[in-house]
């Protein structure tokens, strides 16, 4: 779905889709399905959508600026996201960028070290990790998830391990923008958190070898490395194939 920037071809590391058989909370993917689905359900009936309710009051959709224009953050959980466009993908109205804020990272977890820093990275409160990227059409319908190097994200770099290690700290529990939008989002993490994590664990094996592979640039910063992988998803087929193999577990402890 996405287009890979050359760098991440020349590293011909490949990335799959989650296997089923490496998944062992089915039952927690499948309680997180139902709330997504009940999230569309309830904006639907509305005649909305994620989308819709993300720009809803700010006027002239701009590539590149935040969907809210301040973002949203939940100062409790000190998880952030925002909204916006600027690829110039023709299946791709915009995505969502997901962040966990210094309060909620543990002291425990270190950026990590071995790059050099031609740019600075926050640090100490300033501290930020960056998840995934959830890639939406233009029917306010999830499409693809994608991981994307530090420069795009102005982030501080911590270890696939590490940020995979935050994921359960990511949700929203306030009604700004829209309280539906926000279980929705906290909701996907769990339903797609095999795919997350497969993406996570696939963008340190490319930074890796491009660092390297080219050892006297700074991967971190190579502005022909943007996004590192990405996957499609398509939340009917990926809730199918989990409530067929919950249904075989099931029958198999029967």
């Amino acid at each position: 779905m996405h287009k890979i920037s050359w760098s991440a071809c020349e590293a011909n590391i490949p990335l799959e889709a989650p296997s089923l058989e490496s998944i062992d909370n089915i039952d927690a993917l499948l309680v997180a399905a139902k709330k997504v689905k009940e999230c569309h359900r309830l904006l639907e009936r509305g005649g909305i959508n994620i989308v819709s309710e993300l720009l809803k009051g700010e006027g002239t959709f701009y590539q590149l600026n935040h969907y809210p224009e301040e973002d949203v953050y939940d100062n409790e959980t000190h998880s952030q996201y925002y909204y916006h466009n600027h690829r110039g993908i023709e299946s791709e109205h915009g995505h969502f960028h997901t962040f966990l804020r210094s309060p909620s990272i543990p002291e425990s977890i270190k950026p990590m070290e071995g790059f050099m820093h031609s740019e600075p990275w926050p640090a100490g409160e300033k501290a930020v990790a960056h998840f995934v990227c959830i890639s939406m059409d233009d029917e306010g319908f999830p499409v693809g998830f994608f991981a994307v190097n530090r420069w795009v994200a102005a982030q501080t770099w911590y270890s696939a391990k590490d940020t995979i290690a935050l994921l359960d700290r990511f949700y929203i529990e306030h009604a700004y923008p829209n309280l539906v939008v926000n279980q929705w989002l906290s909701a996907m993490f769990v339903l797609f958190r095999p795919h997350i994590v497969a993406l996570l664990e696939h963008r340190d094996k490319v930074i890796e070898f491009m660092h390297k592979t080219n050892p006297e640039v700074d991967v971190l910063e190579d502005r022909s490395l943007d996004m590192t992988g990405s996957l499609s998803i398509t939340i009917d087929e990926w809730v199918l194939q989990l409530t067929e193999k919950a249904e075989t577990l099931n029958h198999n402890i029967d």
